[in-house]
């Protein structure tokens, strides 16, 4: 640099000096001319000694080094070499890190200490919660969140990172719903864009989401101090319940390194496994072509035509997904009533009708009473695979027989997905040895604070691992209750420790946590009480519901109970916008209290929880009726049920036209299409 420097300043001078001679004298003579020369061969011959002086410095300096390298020791050369490949580890480390941000707090130096207040195992949704409520205000426990990335449910991108940290079960179906609705594959299609470019945007858009989320949480647990171990835990032999032997994997940049076993104390410990898919026995899951309701985020194409067995909620929302990803989709279900397999999960009635509704007017095929027998599966990934259909047997270890009646004998897809129910994250846990019990379905034990089996009672279980309703939302809510159980009520139970009635709650930690309609929140409590929670169906249109069924309502003492319901097409925003879809109340004609909410439409699984809090707040529809609302909201719904809940007469034929208007606009759009 020096040298550079000075060649420039002698050009400048030798430029300065040559303007300078020039203007000062008209025309030079060859004198001056002389003069000029001289000068400029001085200049140069400057410049010249500044060069060779840098050169020697340099020669001088390598000389030196070279010199000095030489008479090193051993011992020193080996320190070097050994330093130089720290330098390149760490920047290696630092470049993977950037290219994978998720990480940066996953992959801390685990931080050991002697003693944890808490080890929490799953960092799905349930653990994740359960961690940071125990490490933030008023708890301030010490936390160690344990997770192994390969039980999860393998949401991972394209350098083998978990996405799926701190998400529910459904994170990829609802991510690939609100892809399906942003992306439009036969806009894409008609461009010309090649099959695989178009599943590239849609699945890089998943991974976008499911990234957003993973690292929010990242941030979440970084902030809270909660100690992060990757790693698969599990119960030492012997019976204790104060420690866990976790099997940590060996480095990944390092060839065939072993695994190993670190042990982590802990005063209390909190089960949050979660659950995965239950796969019936002989289908051939491959993860590539047969999938269960997991092993599908590793779709690796857009299938044009797909099988789903299923009629429960998870098979309903992909279903709708792939039919709005322009797939023929084909759905299998064992019940030979549709709308009566849904109202065994919960539907209500005519809820359950306005979803099958959709589905058949959506172009899904339904083929009822029949379950999937032999599968043709072609080496050729190209060439769709034959499913055989038979008829469904009545019971367990009965033999299928062919189906009759000219039914369709076997089906031909891209794609299969079995979403047949799921089961309890309980294997390899060595529970046994910690005097763990579990159900007949895996799902752990426990009383009305989620305590376990364990002699010690000082082991809780929160989540899918539990057993049914196998929801994130309810899994979230036992973990706030596991921890109450475990260190005392939060700060939300301490500034309001009364019910709505005005009755105290009691805050001994040795009580059952209950929320303010006197609920606990173990899972026989949960399944015995429609007021509980609530529950949504990710499908399109979306369904939601809260409370009471008619019949839940006339069997639990409401002799005189009733319904009515609004269309979306009788609110200005269900026209204009979704005019498909319906909201339904189910009241106590003889106080008027609402007892019930039910929704089929856009937006249900949002519009549910002002129907929650109408329930729990022992609204009327008296309430409703006095009601203002902001103007083009789906909320207008509520009004109109409320007045055709009081005039049904009326409210017959208002839904009748509101039925032709839709109708109309239906037949116009199809005959445009």
């Amino acid at each position: 640099m020096t040298t550079t420097r000075s060649m420039m300043i002698k050009d400048h001078s030798i430029n300065s000096n040559r303007h300078h001679l020039q203007s000062t004298v008209g025309r030079p003579s060859c004198q001056q001319n002389g003069q000029i020369r001289n000068l400029c061969i001085f200049s140069l011959l400057l410049l010249i000694l500044q060069v060779q002086k840098q050169i020697v410095v340099v020669v001088s300096s390598f000389a030196f080094s070279t010199n000095h390298y030489n008479a090193r020791s051993s011992h020193s050369t080996f320190q070097q070499q050994q330093q130089t490949q720290q330098h390149q580890t760490q920047q290696q480390q630092q470049r993977s890190r950037i290219s994978s941000p998720v990480l940066l707090y996953m992959f801390k130096e685990f931080d050991k200490k002697d003693n944890y207040d808490l080890a929490v195992i799953g960092a799905g949704v349930v653990g994740v919660q359960a961690a940071l409520l125990a490490a933030s205000a008023p708890y301030h426990k010490d936390v160690v969140l344990i997770d192994s990335k390969t039980a999860s449910g393998a949401l991972m991108d394209g350098a083998g990172n978990d996405l799926s940290l701190g998400g529910p079960t459904g994170l990829f179906s609802k991510a690939l719903r609100d892809t399906s609705k942003r992306i439009k594959v036969d806009t894409l299609r008609g461009m010309g864009l090649r099959e695989d470019s178009v599943w590239n945007e849609i699945l890089n858009s998943c991974v976008d989401l499911a990234e957003s989320n993973a690292q929010d949480i990242v941030r979440q647990l970084d902030y809270a101090g909660v100690t992060f171990m990757p790693g698969f835990a599990s119960f030492p032999d012997g019976g204790s319940t104060k420690s866990l032997m976790v099997t940590q994997p060996g480095d990944a940049t390092a060839t065939g390194a072993p695994s190993t076993v670190a042990t982590v104390q802990a005063q209390h410990i909190l089960i949050a496994t979660g659950s995965s898919p239950f796969r019936p026995g002989g289908i051939p899951f491959d993860g590539k072509r047969v999938f269960d309701s997991d092993s599908i985020n590793t779709l690796s194409f857009l299938p044009k035509s797909m099988v789903i067995t299923g009629s429960g909620i998870i098979a309903v929302e992909f279903a709708k997904i792939f039919r709005n990803l322009g797939a023929h989709v084909t759905i299998v279900i064992r019940d030979m009533s549709p709308r009566k397999a849904l109202q065994k999960i919960g539907l209500d009635t005519d809820v359950a009708a306005t979803l099958v509704s959709d589905l058949i007017r959506s172009g899904i095929t339904i083929e009822r009473g029949a379950q999937v027998g032999d599968f043709t599966v072609p080496s050729n990934p190209r060439s769709p695979m034959t499913i055989e259909l038979v008829e469904a047997t009545k019971q367990r270890g009965q033999t299928p027989g062919p189906r009759k009646g000219g039914l369709a004998t076997q089906v031909k897809c891209d794609a299969y997905l079995a979403a047949v129910g799921r089961k309890p994250n309980t294997d390899n846990l060595n529970l046994r040895s910690a005097g763990i019990q579990v159900d007949e379905y895996g799902g752990i034990l426990v009383d009305c604070r989620l305590c376990t089996t364990a002699p010690a009672g000082n082991v809780y279980g929160a989540g899918d691992v539990l057993g049914r309703p196998f929801l994130a939302s309810t899994g979230s809510v036992q973990a706030q209750a596991a921890v109450q159980s475990m260190f005392g009520p939060g700060l939300e139970r301490q500034l309001d420790a009364t019910t709505d009635e005005g009755d105290a709650i009691d805050l001994d930690p040795e009580t059952c946590p209950v929320n303010k309609l006197g609920a606990s929140f173990d899972p026989a409590s949960l399944a015995a009480n429609p007021l509980a929670f609530p529950t949504g169906v990710w499908s399109s249109p979306e369904a939601a519901w809260y409370g009471y069924t008619l019949e839940q309502a006339k069997d639990s003492g409401y002799e005189n109970a009733g319904e009515g319901m609004a269309l979306y097409v009788e609110c200005l925003r269900g026209r204009v916008f979704s005019p498909n879809g319906m909201l339904k109340l189910v009241y106590d004609k003889t106080t008027s209290r609402i007892l019930g909410v039910h929704i089929c439409g856009d937006d249900a699984c949002e519009l549910i929880h002002y129907g929650m809090e109408l329930v729990k707040g022992q609204r009327t529809l008296q309430d409703l009726l006095g009601s203002l609302y902001s103007a083009v909201t789906y909320h207008e719904m509520y009004r109109i049920a409320a007045q055709n809940c009081l005039d049904e007469v009326g409210a017959r034929k208002r839904r009748a036209q509101a039925g032709k208007v839709v109708a109309n606009r239906m037949r116009k759009r199809n005959q445009q299409d």
